[in-house]
């Protein structure tokens, strides 16, 4: 049996609305000064990994205020519902909630069926290790991992040294940090993140610009049982990023655990209602 046929699963992605995807996709694409490759929408979606056989995928969306957490919410949770199965759904929060309002919208989060929580400080302005940060890990409490995107040479919120922190600070939370662990920082990422036993690391965003030989070495230093694939759609062609992935040299079992095996283990330590058959 070939890879292609074996189970897949993205841990990254982003949907919007119909009526609001073409705008945020494109407001994706101009804060990386980077062009995306689809459009956002559910549909757009669902189209991308029925093409490739991709069985599973987690996604998300992030506010850029308070007032649109609950909003957010709503559609994730209801886009999961109506999917069969295919999609495992992010909720979204935002650092200037009170811790009230945190702890509610988790509950409810969870009583919608949400899988985790999932964090922007560059995009939402908080420091990744600060005190608005350590207000959301605290209400969270390890209940949900934290799918947290990570690195960026051009600010200072989302830092892999930042990471480092809040993963040290909070030994109880399970972190996912996008991007390899840093974004244009790479190698930094590994240097302060590899070992830490409460982090994940996804590939998302990475494998476009990242050579074969360095991204095996990345997977190598977290360990292949802390990767998992993404592909932070709509940022990126979803085959394409298969086909990238495909290219580095990994053994079997490296691969399976990378495209589903992680993300399945990883996903029913918080939820039974992930189903795995």
């Amino acid at each position: 049996m070939s890879y292609m046929s074996k189970r897949i699963i993205d841990f990254h992605a982003h949907i919007f609305p119909d009526k609001i995807a073409e705008r945020a996709s494109t407001g994706i694409g101009d804060f990386y000064d980077m062009t995306t490759f689809n459009t956002g929408t559910v549909a757009d979606l669902k189209e991308r990994l029925y093409e490739n056989s991709i069985c599973g995928c987690v996604v998300c969306s992030v506010a850029t205020v308070a007032e649109q957490v609950g909003n957010i919410n709503n559609f994730i949770a209801e886009t999961v519902a109506d999917s069969d199965g295919l999609f495992i759904g992010f909720c979204s929060l935002h650092p200037t909630m009170s811790e009230i309002e945190l702890d509610n919208e988790i509950n409810r989060a969870i009583s919608m069926g949400l899988s985790g929580v999932k964090l922007h400080p560059d995009i939402q302005k908080f420091e990744a290790d600060g005190a608005s940060a350590c207000k959301m890990y605290e209400v969270i409490d390890g209940r949900l991992p934290v799918l947290i995107h990570a690195g960026d040479s051009r600010y200072n919120f989302s830092s892999p040294a930042r990471i480092a922190e809040a993963l040290n600070g909070f030994p109880k939370m399970t972190m996912i940090a996008a991007h390899f662990g840093g974004w244009s920082e790479w190698d930094e990422a590994v240097l302060v993140l590899a070992g830490k036993e409460n982090l994940y690391v996804d590939s998302s965003s990475s494998l476009y610009t990242v050579t074969p030989k360095k991204a095996r070495e990345y997977i190598s230093s977290f360990g292949e049982e802390r990767v998992l694939f993404g592909t932070d759609y709509p940022m990126w062609d979803i085959q394409e990023e298969l086909k990238r992935f495909y290219r580095l040299e990994l053994n079997d079992s490296a691969r399976e655990k990378i495209l589903s095996g992680n993300a399945e283990k990883l996903l029913n330590r918080f939820l039974t209602i992930y189903d795995t058959s």
